[in-house]
């Protein structure tokens, strides 16, 4: 099991704030039938598996060696919190040569670049330093960045700032860097679903740090349901929902600010970056969660669309099929309405 801390430098009322994604709820009724759960910590943050299992369940022990070993896999290629991992290796090779890497770092990063391009640049994996000045990441900066910082570090930010070649990724400048922390937990997810189900489970759900990939059924025979929690409460321990969906075999991430976030003098600032400006984004979106077919995808638009205003959002995407977004706005006189595209229904909304 490998578990990474994160925000060492927090206070401990902070880090029981800065977890990335929402609190998802699983919920059914009706009588239960057997269920085996395995929890436990990787990639910063906490993980829950529960498998309904087919007949004698007598592989409990091999199972769970099988998932550390996959999510450790995982850890060891992507986590920027581990010092020898390769995307660590990657950060510090000053190279502008090709540099080899393996065939699960470059798909991550081939599909976040295609996002970088649907999205103008609106989702960008080139801003590990962006998030380390802002107070984010292992190395966080301490206190409010200066225009200046920013200048500096937006010259060595830009997704068009590397370039994919056989297997291998090129630095056009040296010293970029990337973070995959929006798109390899939703990786990691899809990961391990696909292990437990290459053994032969069909009713399965997977969640990392409140990302979601699930299939069949849960113990009382009905669809997974997840509650997506409300920004408003959200940072209490008295959680409220703002509603509920149905999963039919696929894949969900939830973005906001609310739970990662810093605290300059009482100016509270989001995690989610502008790219571009390199300044916190302040829009009308409180929060977005996406349904996709896998969760890598789900984890990285649910980034995406918290990068951009709901119109802007919504338009882009209109054509990108496979794709459902709920969204959680906030409305000139400070109400807050759930909209969400036509293809999925939020049930039992509070507002």
């Amino acid at each position: 099991m490998v578990d990474i801390p994160r925000m060492k430098k927090q206070n401990p009322k902070l880090k029981a704030q800065l977890l990335l994604g929402f609190l998802l709820f699983w919920i059914g009724c009706g009588a239960p039938r057997n269920i085996n759960n395995f929890t436990g910590h990787t990639m910063g943050t906490t993980f829950s598996i529960r498998i309904i299992p087919a007949g004698s369940f007598n592989n409990y022990q091999k199972l769970e060696l099988g998932i550390d070993s996959v999510l450790e896999a995982v850890n060891q290629q992507m986590s920027t919190w581990d010092p020898n991992s390769e995307i660590s290796k990657f950060n510090r090779n000053r190279s502008t040569d090709p540099i080899p890497v393996s065939a699960q770092l470059f798909e991550v990063v081939e599909s976040a670049m295609s996002l970088s391009e649907k999205t103008d640049g609106a989702f960008d994996i080139t801003v590990f330093e962006l998030m380390s000045l802002w107070g984010f990441g292992p190395a966080p900066n301490k206190g409010m960045p200066t225009d200046e910082e920013i200048s500096k570090v937006l010259k060595r930010t830009g997704w068009d700032q590397i370039k994919l070649l056989d297997n291998s990724i090129k630095k056009l400048n040296p010293k970029i860097k990337i973070d995959l922390n929006a798109i390899a937990k939703g990786y990691g997810v899809d990961q391990v679903f696909h292990y437990i189900s290459s053994l032969g489970y069909t009713d399965v759900f997977v969640e990392i740090g409140g990302e979601v990939r699930c299939s069949g059924k849960n113990q009382y025979n009905k669809s997974w349901s997840l509650g997506i929690e409300d920004p408003e409460h959200g940072a209490s321990l008295d959680r409220d929902l703002a509603g509920v969906v149905v999963l039919e075999d696929r894949a969900t991430a939830t973005s906001g600010n609310y739970r990662n976030f810093l605290d300059f003098d009482g100016e509270i600032l989001g995690h989610t970056i502008n790219p571009k400006s390199g300044i916190p984004l302040k829009t009308d979106v409180l929060s977005v969660t996406v349904l996709a077919e896998s969760c890598m995808m789900a984890d990285a638009w649910a980034t995406a669309l918290m990068t951009m205003d709901f119109k802007t959002g919504k338009k882009l995407v209109r054509s990108e099929k496979g794709l459902d977004v709920i969204w959680i706005i906030k409305r000139p006189d400070a109400s807050r309405k759930i909209i969400s595209t036509k293809n999925i229904k939020v049930a039992d909304s509070i507002y």
